[in-house]
């Protein structure tokens, strides 16, 4: 009930209000001496006139508005496809409102208000090509929303140019464009669980572009009864032929012989034994390198009579057709730690690398070639002409642990550490180590999970070989144990 009063006394003091207008109007009329007869048609054309000057103010007001805006001289830069792009700009947001920016989302930008008036747009364009986009905006109650438009323009991004044409499976030595491996090693070795082994290789774009064949090739074998690892790696010669053979051929020959002679030796494994309990005796270092000798300096022969071989074996040609890199490792954990021989001929990388002792040993030295950009292969006569000069391609090292032993092609490295001298800078491997597990954000490129059981790493592995650097369109392979 009381209700219905408040509301009924509201109504007649609304209507009492009217009234009273009205009848100031009546009187403002007669005082203005206007005949009975013209006064409805005066009353008319007053009101229509006001309103008139009314709406003609309110549009001039958003016509002023608008022209202080478009003054503004407000320009979006030009961006990149797949690109962070972020542009500021300001705007007079005390006098306008419900600003939004038509064409922005379906291009994959984001319209926000920064501090101070500030405006951004930003995201990652999504298309290439020439755009209008519309700055819309509210200015005057009643009047339409205005409407200023603004060009902006996306560059293709040049990781889209390249072509990625398939190899033809019809040409000589075909290889797969990419490939990928994992051992899983159970077990602890001195309560330490056992490291695993990860390596992936991936047809660089420059070969991509016109459906050349990956020329890059690596290999991997554990011993589960002697626990040894032997790791290889190949880069095949670019202006060879046939090198994706040739590095192929290397790598499991090198795989075969020392896998024959690390299965079962025990005479090495003594001499390694001997040779940590007194490490200043020159007859058991004498032994131990004998041992290694037989196993990694042959290995690398090995490796290269069997490239001779395939080459001898095709018709009209040449073992220069055939050229490749070469580097390798054989690797086990004794309860003193861990031994370690390798070799390496040609470019590329191979580092033990110790976070925790902030530590980055090269396992040998990059090859140069008579001019830059060149390298030595193993296919070279002159590599195994001088044993001297091929035993210091050689390296043999007891180390307490390690995080990582990387071997990697130039496809890799180059991009990665940029100059040989880099090679030996340990600040520079931590970079890569820590890229190595974060990945490119930039490029949505995720890293690698190098922890124990995880055979994901491959793929992820694969997955980050593709990041974007200018000018390093290489094969990349890389072989990791961890």
């Amino acid at each position: 009930m009381e209700r219905q009063q408040r509301l009924d006394s509201r109504r007649l003091a609304s209507a009492a209000a009217r009234m009273r207008a009205a009848a100031e109007i009546n009187d403002a009329i007669e005082r203005a001496g206007v005949p009975d007869k013209d006064k409805e048609a005066f009353l008319n054309w007053t009101v229509a006139s006001l309103w008139t000057n009314f709406k003609e103010g309110r549009m001039n007001q958003r016509i002023m508005i608008e022209n202080e805006i478009r003054q503004l001289g407000i320009r979006f830069p030009n961006g990149t496809v797949k690109k962070d792009y972020k542009t500021i700009f300001q705007l007079p947001s005390d006098r306008i409102s419900d600003i939004s920016i038509e064409g922005a989302e379906e291009l994959g930008l984001t319209l926000a208000e920064e501090p101070e008036g500030n405006f951004s747009l930003s995201g990652k364009p999504l298309k290439t090509g020439d755009y209008t986009l519309r700055l819309r905006f509210n200015t005057v109650d009643g009047e339409p929303a205005s409407e200023i438009p603004v060009p902006i323009a996306f560059n293709p991004n040049p990781r889209d140019l390249w072509k990625d044409i398939p190899t033809s499976e019809d040409i000589p030595y075909y290889k797969k464009d990419t490939d990928t491996a994992y051992i899983k090693v159970d077990g602890e070795t001195d309560c330490v669980t056992k490291k695993d082994i990860v390596a992936a290789s991936l047809r660089g774009r420059s070969h991509a572009q016109e459906g050349k064949a990956r020329d890059d090739h690596f290999s991997l074998f554990h011993c589960d009864r002697s626990d040894w690892y032997i790791m290889a790696v190949a880069d095949g010669a670019g202006s060879a032929k046939y090198s994706r053979k040739g590095s192929e051929a290397a790598c499991e020959a090198v795989i075969r012989h020392c896998k024959g002679l690390l299965l079962d030796n025990p005479a090495f494994e003594k001499a390694i034994r001997e040779y940590e309990a007194d490490r200043n005796n020159k007859e058991k270092r004498t032994e131990v390198t004998r041992h290694v000798i037989d196993i990694i300096y042959n290995g690398a022969l090995k490796a290269h009579e069997a490239v001779k071989k395939v080459a001898e074996a095709n018709e009209g040609a040449r073992l220069k057709d055939f050229s490749t890199t070469l580097m390798f490792a054989v690797c086990k954990k004794y309860e003193f730690g861990w031994f370690i021989a390798s070799f390496w001929v040609g470019d590329g990388a191979m580092c033990l690398f110790d976070a925790e002792n902030k530590t980055a040993k090269l396992l040998g030295t990059p090859d140069e070639g008579e001019f830059s950009g060149q390298t030595r292969f193993l296919t070279m006569p002159e590599i195994f002409r001088d044993p001297d000069i091929v035993a210091k391609r050689l390296r043999m090292a007891i180390v307490p642990d390690f995080t990582a032993l990387f071997l990697m092609t130039d496809g890799v490295s180059d991009p990665m550490f940029e100059t040989d001298r880099n090679l030996n800078d340990y600040g520079k491997w931590e970079e890569f180590y820590s890229r190595l597990r974060s990945g490119f954000p930039e490029d949505e490129i995720g890293g690698v999970d190098l922890s124990d059981n995880n055979e994901e790493a491959q793929q992820q592995l694969l997955r980050w070989l593709g990041f974007w650097s200018p000018g390093n369109h290489d094969d990349r392979t890389i072989a990791i144990l961890y």
